[in-house]
């Protein structure tokens, strides 16, 4: 069973159709919406800010999600997939973007709808992403408009994690 504490008078919100991994970790001021998934190993914790995950998002294995006191909350929308290994602290990250594994999204970012951030791609404080964008590197920078096909993945790829955790539902 996933770990959900509250901390100092804020418990989390997950809708009840959210898959959380057994090893899963749920801290604080923290609201994830339906359909939405939390994999293994993953940290999310609202403490010293809020932290909200929209519809049909999934937070995929050892990722950290964290908040800036006071300044950054965290606040991740719909059908959003979040790689392997990713930190999101403080950010802001729209509808349908894809976060590449082992990716790094600091303070005050944001990222708009319909983006796919490459693996590994720093991206630095206070940055800002516009739609329709590949961003990747070291430190992240725009690489050229997205193409039909890498759309169609950025949804189909939500789509997915939709069904897998439909289907670790079933099989706990």
């Amino acid at each position: 069973m996933a770990l959900v504490l509250p901390y100092k008078d804020k418990k989390p919100t997950i809708h009840n159709s959210v898959f959380l991994a057994e090893n899963s970790v749920v801290i604080g001021d923290v609201e994830i919406g339906e359909d939405s998934s939390v994999w293994y190993g993953t940290v999310i914790r609202g403490d010293v800010n809020y932290i909200r995950i929209g519809k049909g998002t999934n937070i995929q294995d050892n990722s950290v999600v964290h908040v800036t006191h006071d300044t950054h909350p965290t606040i991740i929308g719909d059908y959003v997939t979040v790689g392997h290994r990713v930190i999101l602290h403080g950010c802001k990250i729209g509808n349908y973007v894809l976060v590449g594994m082992g990716a790094v999204v600091m303070d005050g970012v944001e990222i708009e709808d319909y983006v796919l951030v490459g693996a590994g791609a720093l991206l630095t404080p206070g940055k800002k992403f516009p739609s329709g964008v590949l961003v990747a590197g070291f430190p992240a920078k725009i690489v050229r408009d997205l193409r039909e096909e890498e759309i169609k993945l950025i949804k189909e790829s939500a789509e997915n994690y939709i069904r897998y955790k439909n289907t670790y539902l079933k099989s706990v």
